[in-house]
């Protein structure tokens, strides 16, 4: 349990380096099983779902530690294919070991994955791409067990564009024999990172970032070096906070094609964007206006985990933005808590309606997954007075040094556990 104790109405202004992704890093230590080697990462965030990923593989009888931002897995000495339940549910992306596993071992033991309550998020495609490359799946007493004695390459459709699906199915691709090809596949940048990894690995890979990937073979390097990709929804996290307080920051070591999107938004809404090939700079007067319709959709639409940090962000803008929500059913678990603030907003099915008010107030609210958490943190810096943000462990989940990077940039935050 943690509680973040804000005095809002402090305008953020400076410069500072965004963390590495924690969507790109979590499927790539899940990959360093995929054969016996040694893997050395640069840029991994330190954040809690990452150590739970390397207690994974200690687990399963790796050697895998974290020191500062730098990663070391050895994955040489795996003599486990068994993920305890307990690990398993402790957070989402722990299903990406399923694909790696299947690769490398022919056999895996797990159990359905945790994560963030957010909405229905069946794993039914990463099976049926596990059964597409010749594996037998059974499920009994909430245990998955997934075998096969030989993998074969086999067109695979999904029906969906999930991003974890995508990732998994790669992933076992590796293990079989012939050309597997991934159609419908997520097109989202850190699926471009986990393809960029598995070549360093020796996978015959290419499409990621298309809807086609195809998977012809892999022939296995003895280590392997990678640098993460920046975080770009932490990115977005630091601008959306900029614009709600009026302020003039810079963002450093990022790609901001990655957010074309929000960038887009947060100019329609009276933000001025510097871009450059490795920086971007948002300068807001605090006078924001509505922005009319926000669709979140996969990439490169607009994302969901973006959807709660704008509307944070424009609570005072004038006028009317209506926000649909067409990936998770519950990404406005966000609304009732800030509400508690004084934001006017109206939840209709998959839709958010938000009418700007001319100030919010500090309050005690609750945070109930790990994007909500970072939107109550931004309504609570443009907040007048102190606001208490009561947080079960989510947001250290995706950031990185979050209130000691904020209080950098001029806010008075802090962070009690």
């Amino acid at each position: 349990m943690a509680i973040w104790h804000i005095n809002g109405g402090r305008r953020l202004e400076g410069a500072c380096f965004v963390q590495g992704s924690k969507n790109a890093a979590l499927p790539i230590i899940a990959a360093s099983l995929i054969s016996p080697a040694e893997t050395n990462l640069l840029n991994v965030p330190c954040l809690s779902d990452v150590s739970q990923s390397l207690r994974i593989l200690r687990q399963l009888g790796c050697t895998a530690e974290q020191y500062q931002n730098d990663v070391y897995i050895d994955s040489r000495k795996l003599n486990n294919c068994i993920i305890p339940k307990e690990m398993m549910q402790s957070m989402r992306s722990s299903v990406l070991f399923m694909g790696a596993l299947l690769a490398r071992c022919g056999v895996v033991h797990l159990t359905a994955p945790g994560g963030c309550k957010i909405g229905s998020r069946p794993i039914d495609m990463h099976l049926d791409a596990m059964r597409c490359l010749g594996a037998e799946v059974t499920e009994e007493n909430g245990e998955i067990i997934c075998k096969a004695s030989k993998l074969k390459g086999n067109d695979i459709f999904l029906k969906y564009p999930s991003v974890g699906a995508t990732e998994n199915a790669m992933l076992a691709a590796c293990g079989a024999e012939g050309e597997t090809i991934i159609r419908g596949a997520a097109k989202e940048p850190e699926i471009v990172d986990l393809q960029e990894y598995l070549i360093k690995m020796g996978a015959f890979i290419n499409g990621a970032g298309t809807s086609r990937i195809t998977v012809s073979g892999f022939e296995a390097e003895a280590s392997a070096g990678h640098r993460i990709m920046p975080d770009r929804i932490a990115a977005s996290t630091f601008l959306c906070a900029a614009a709600a307080t009026g302020g003039d920051i810079e963002l450093r070591g990022v790609d901001s094609r990655h957010f074309l999107q929000l960038r887009h938004f947060l100019n329609q809404a009276g933000c001025d964007i510097i871009s450059s090939d490795r920086s971007v700079r948002l300068i807001s007067k605090g006078i924001l206006h509505s922005i009319g319709q926000v669709q979140t959709e996969p990439y490169p639409g607009f994302p969901t985990d973006a959807q709660p940090l704008l509307m944070a962000a424009l609570l005072k803008a004038q006028g009317k933005t209506e926000y649909t929500e067409n990936v998770f059913e519950g990404r406005f678990c966000h609304v009732s808590q800030l509400r508690r603030m004084g934001a006017d907003v109206a939840v209709c099915g998959n839709t958010a309606s938000a009418w700007g008010v001319k100030s919010l107030k500090g309050a005690a609210v609750t945070a109930s997954d790990l994007r909500a958490g970072a939107a109550l943190i931004i309504a609570a810096l443009s907040a007048q007075g102190k606001s208490l943000v009561i947080d079960r462990g989510y947001i250290t989940r995706g950031y990185e040094s979050l209130d000691n990077k904020l209080r950098y940039l001029g806010a008075d935050i802090n962070m009690e556990i």
